[in-house]
């Protein structure tokens, strides 16, 4: 693999730009949870997977920060982008099943993503192939048993190709993850299978970067630690993040915000 070009600043403000624009021009919601996983997508799809790598989204909600970061390699053009969310589209509110080729699962209905990036890891290993495996979930959908039953599987076989990324904002649809089902703090749980886990600050970089870049010689899990709604301050830890679309007059706040943070200090 060729060494990638890093992504500046100013390239990850544009592509939330361009996110925040796509849900406004679909009048789509669920805008927090897309924010708070973007700058890890964008590291993952620009920086570190290769031609033959998978990415499961099991956090299918946040399927317009996967249509961002594809674009952002150009797989996904500005025409595609205009389609979102809108009759006879490729780019649905979750991932499709088909018609996009770095998309492998429709995925959305939480806890079931785990399971298909676990067999899809031990597929490759058993083929002989040298493809990683990404599987990005939110933290609520640790609630699901059938996360843990994934996780059982994937530490059993020692997937090694199997990289597990945890957007931990600590908000879902009905309230705080601490209020809904505590497990605080999560990747104590996780520990307790003797797994390699990282816990970094999801807005940084440098450190998703470094942490992806880490020796490791099992499954290993990488704990974002991010906030909802994310780079807009009006949206960031609101539970309405989750749900609402923009209107006009927050839109154009929030785009000035951005607008701010690329400029020149």
């Amino acid at each position: 693999m060729a060494t990638p070009k890093l992504l500046t600043a100013d390239e990850i403000v544009r592509a939330r730009t361009r996110l925040l624009q796509m849900h406004f021009d679909s009048g789509v919601g669920h805008i927090g949870g897309n924010l708070s996983a973007l700058d890890a997508l964008l590291i993952v799809f620009n920086e570190y997977l290769d031609a033959n790598d998978r990415f499961i989204l099991s956090k299918g909600h946040s399927a317009g920060a996967l249509y961002i970061a594809l674009w952002s390699i150009g797989r996904l053009d500005e025409q595609d982008l205009k389609l979102f969310h809108k009759d006879g589209t490729l780019l649905a509110g979750h991932p499709p099943a088909r018609g996009i080729a770095d998309i492998p699962f429709a995925t959305g209905s939480l806890g079931h993503g785990l399971s298909l990036a676990a067999g899809t890891a031990l597929a490759f290993r058993l083929k002989g192939s040298d493809a990683k495996v990404v599987c990005l979930t939110s933290d609520g959908e640790w609630q699901e048993g059938s996360t843990w039953e994934a996780l059982i599987f994937a530490r059993h076989q020692n997937l090694s190709n199997l990289t597990v990324l945890i957007d931990h904002n600590n908000l879902q649809g009905f309230g705080s993850t601490t209020d809904v089902a505590s497990m605080s703090p999560l990747w104590d749980k996780l520990k307790g299978f003797d797994i390699d886990t990282q816990i970094v600050d999801g807005h940084d970089a440098d450190a998703i970067r470094s942490a992806l870049a880490a020796d490791h010689t099992g499954l290993r899990i990488i704990v974002l630690r991010t906030v909802k709604g994310h780079g807009v301050s009006f949206m960031e830890n609101r539970m309405d993040s989750h749900y609402l679309p923009l209107t006009e007059d927050k839109f154009r706040h929030a785009i000035a915000e951005l607008a701010l943070e690329s400029s020149p200090q």
